[in-house]
């Protein structure tokens, strides 16, 4: 592809931007031109025959890179494409909204710049507004947080690219000493945590699913936890259950006994049959019976749906969203699907997503939510995902996930425990952007037998630089 610009522009940014919003320029000539026009600055395009040309005022000296943004509007004016997220493709369109408040920008111009530098629809920019007002209420970045992934399930989903391996399949053989290596690190990152006084305000095991842990080694880890990390400043233990052919009663009164507040119980979807095509096993009525268990003992509740499973119509996801209306959670999040390139979907060939009626489906949430007295509170989107729509969580007054606001976010440190968990160490680099240093714990269970020790050692050489 052949792209010439009068002013900087990053090519490997906006090929990739062309890749996915407008595959049918991929290959075109492109070409860009820019000025700053008295207050304004003008940005014109002409590719494939066809021009796109976007005019707003310029604020320049604080977004710097303002022109190569709208080239990127204008080239969806080009095309005549009217996305919902206009030219917005990041995952967190959240953060990069918050730096323009950051930089000092009020409500009304923030939402300016959104629909004249972006063309964000303007129902979006009200979903923007609403979660980060009231992600303003819980962010703290005095505080970390704690993640301990659990690398193994039941059955491996179709979808799911995430750190998992069936228990029953041959690197199931090491789940045992993976529980024992497991107990070891947190015995070693919590003596650290406490040396270094990390204040912890959120732990969330994850996975995986963590429910796959038999009730021994369940009870095992998390008396671990509770003898070596500093709870003391903790203000919500999360343990994402997830699927309820691995959750017993008993399960559940051990999370409860060493402190867990919240649980995830996710049906992803009411249609069984869909279930059954994924890999993933679901029966109705031992799901009810563990719901009632979650009610009855008194934890906070999230529920996970994904809209755009393989062979979902329109009317199937509005049974599986009436199908809600029957329980009473705290929390809902809502996913669009994405074809990921870890997942058994991606390397399906025979594979399309559904394509579904959007705004018919959106509007029913939106009854639902607010029938259920919720408001969204986190978000974030995905490359590859269902017409390049938001994931979404919506929670009850009070109710909202700090840990899914911190991590979206990704304005605390994280301490990664565990097979696949990504450690973050957050430190400010200028006013309004932060430095982040990742390291990664071995998703396969085997390397994090092997290698864990040495894994550890790095991750307290990271954080030493705080001291």
């Amino acid at each position: 592809m052949s792209i010439s610009s009068n002013f900087k522009i990053s090519e490997a940014s906006l090929k990739e931007f062309i890749r996915i919003l407008l595959p049918e320029g991929i290959d075109k000539e492109l070409n860009i031109y820019g000025e700053n026009k008295g207050e304004n600055v003008l940005v014109k395009v002409e590719i494939d025959g066809k021009t796109g040309e976007l005019e707003y005022k310029n604020i320049e000296n604080l977004v710097e890179d303002q022109k190569f943004i709208m080239a990127k509007s204008a080239l969806l004016k080009a095309y005549g494409k009217n996305y919902p997220w206009g030219g917005l493709i990041g995952v967190r369109p959240t953060k990069m909204t918050r730096r323009f408040f950051l930089w000092g920008f009020s409500e009304e111009e923030v939402k300016g710049i959104l629909r004249g530098m972006y063309l964000v629809t303007e129902d979006k920019i009200e979903l923007l507004i609403e979660v980060l007002k009231i992600e303003e209420k819980l962010l703290n970045k005095k505080a970390m947080n704690m993640y301990i992934g659990i690398p193994y399930c039941p059955s491996k989903c179709r979808y799911c690219s995430f750190a998992s391996y069936e228990v029953n399949s041959k690197l199931g053989n090491f789940f045992p000493e993976f529980v024992e290596k497991l107990v070891e690190e947190i015995e070693i990152l919590g003596k650290y945590s406490k040396d270094m006084n990390f204040k912890y305000e959120s732990l969330y095991i994850g996975g995986g699913t963590p429910s796959t842990l038999t009730e021994e080694n369940l009870e095992k880890v998390l008396k671990a936890i509770r003898e070596n990390i500093d709870l003391e400043n903790l203000k919500e233990f999360t343990f994402e259950a997830g699927r309820e052919d691995s959750i017993t009663r008993k399960k559940l009164e051990l999370m409860k006994e060493y402190g867990v507040d919240r649980v995830s119980l996710n049906p992803q979807t009411f249609n069984e049959k869909t279930l059954e095509n994924l890999n993933r096993k679901f029966n109705r009525k031992h799901f009810d019976e563990v719901y009632k268990d979650i009610k009855e003992i008194g934890f906070i509740l999230n529920m996970d749906i994904i809209l755009g499973l393989p062979g979902e119509s329109v009317n199937d996801i509005l049974y599986t969203l009436e199908e809600l209306r029957k329980y009473d959670m705290e929390n809902l999040t809502v996913h669009s699907l994405a074809k990921k390139k870890g997942s058994v979907l991606y390397r399906d060939e025979n594979f399309q997503e559904s394509h579904v009626d959007r705004r018919a489906i959106e509007l029913r949430i939106n009854e639902i939510v607010k029938e259920k007295g919720m408001h969204p509170y986190y978000m974030y989107r995905q490359k590859n995902s269902l017409d390049w729509g938001e994931n979404v969580g919506y929670s009850k007054l009070n109710c909202e996930s700090r840990f899914n606001i911190e991590m979206i976010e990704e304005n605390q440190s994280t301490m990664g425990l565990g097979g696949g968990a990504i450690t973050k160490l957050v430190t400010p680099d200028t006013e309004v952007n932060d430095q982040i240093e990742r390291f990664i714990n071995p998703k396969d269970p085997y390397c994090y037998i092997q290698e864990i020790k040495e894994r550890n050692e790095k991750k307290i050489e990271l954080f030493n630089k705080l001291k």
